[in-house]
């Protein structure tokens, strides 16, 4: 139960490695797969985590082994929430960004594309939400969750303001 026969600074190394690789592995698969767990991803997620088990611990199976790397889990998303909370930028990049998929009536095809999602799921979506017809809708985004908000076009406020002005920004060529 005891055995120190591996350095914990191994087993630190070994499981911030393991944690860097989960972590941006799981980004690279996409807002969707992340937000809506199905049987195959919660096989997948399963295991991944028996698979890096060992990896992370090598052949420590001692008491202070598994301490010492749940701990570094638990320091390395310390770390990595703040960061997120305090930087803007990091915060995109670990959690992303919200992605619009329709805008006024129209699908925008391109981005469905890019996020990996079908236009049924889009449309199922629109049916949670109570909505039958897609030019009800105003906008839908993919939400860094993995969900899809839906606004339809009686919910955005038609008052203009003439006192907000929006200033353009000329690119140089």
């Amino acid at each position: 139960m005891w055995i120190f026969n591996h350095t914990l600074l191994e087993i630190i190394l070994r499981t911030s490695f393991i944690y860097i690789f989960v972590l941006f592995g799981i980004r690279l698969t996409g807002k969707r797969e992340v937000g809506q767990l199905t049987p195959f991803d919660l096989v997948l997620l399963l295991l991944i985590a028996n698979a890096v088990q060992n990896a992370m611990t090598g052949p420590d199976t001692s008491l202070m082994g598994g301490i010492v790397s749940a701990g570094t889990l638990l320091a390395l998303n310390f770390i990595v929430n703040s960061l997120a909370w305090r930087s803007g930028k990091a915060r995109r990049w670990i959690e992303g960004t919200p992605t619009l998929l329709v805008h006024d009536g129209k699908v925008l095809e391109r981005n469905l594309f890019k996020e990996k999602l079908s236009s049924e799921e889009l449309y199922q979506s629109f049916r949670e939400h109570g909505i039958s017809n897609i030019e009800e809708v105003s906008l839908a985004v993919l939400e860094i969750d993995g969900s899809i908000s839906v606004l339809k076009k009686e919910e955005i406020p038609t008052i203009s303001r003439p006192h907000h002005r929006i200033r353009f920004i000329k690119r140089k060529s």
